[in-house]
């Protein structure tokens, strides 16, 4: 019997529990608003630009979403908080669609989006520190003694 090995995209380092177990995972619109915090606007955008998967649909035409869907959510937001622009997660979305061959790409694009990070966390490190000094020669004047007038 031979043994292969199948990378899984997770598209979270550690997704948070799914309200409904897989098989039982249908989750309307409003469901997903109040689990991830979206708006149903913001849903319908992220569906229409590309940046969501094919969403299925039910009988009547409403959208149900997946555990995967909501994953996929988590990611996004994720990258939403690097700061990546909306089109460079629109092309990672549809790099992820094309399949496998695309994972360089793919890494490219965490990679750059990654130093971006980085330097902004050092921008905000050096911030702090202005912040801190600023409050230290506050809190250091609060407790001088009073000059006598002169």
């Amino acid at each position: 019997m031979e043994s292969t090995s199948v990378k899984v995209d997770v598209c979270a380092s550690a997704p948070r529990a799914h309200p409904r177990p897989e098989g039982q995972d249908r989750y309307t619109i409003s469901e997903v608003v109040a689990f991830t915090g979206l708006t149903a606007h913001t849903l319908r955008w992220y569906e229409r630009i590309g940046l969501m998967p094919h969403v299925d649909r039910s009988h009547t035409g409403q959208r149900r979403f997946t555990n995967r869907d909501l994953d996929w959510l988590a990611f996004v937001g994720k990258l939403r908080l690097t700061g990546m622009p909306v089109a460079d997660m629109v092309r990672y979305a549809e790099l992820l669609r094309e399949g496998e061959h695309t994972f360089e790409e793919r890494q490219e694009l965490l990679e750059a989006t990654r130093r971006d990070v980085k330097t902004r966390i050092a921008e905000l490190q050096d911030t702090l520190a202005v912040l801190d000094h600023k409050i230290d020669f506050y809190a250091s004047a609060r407790r001088a003694p009073e000059r006598p007038c002169a």
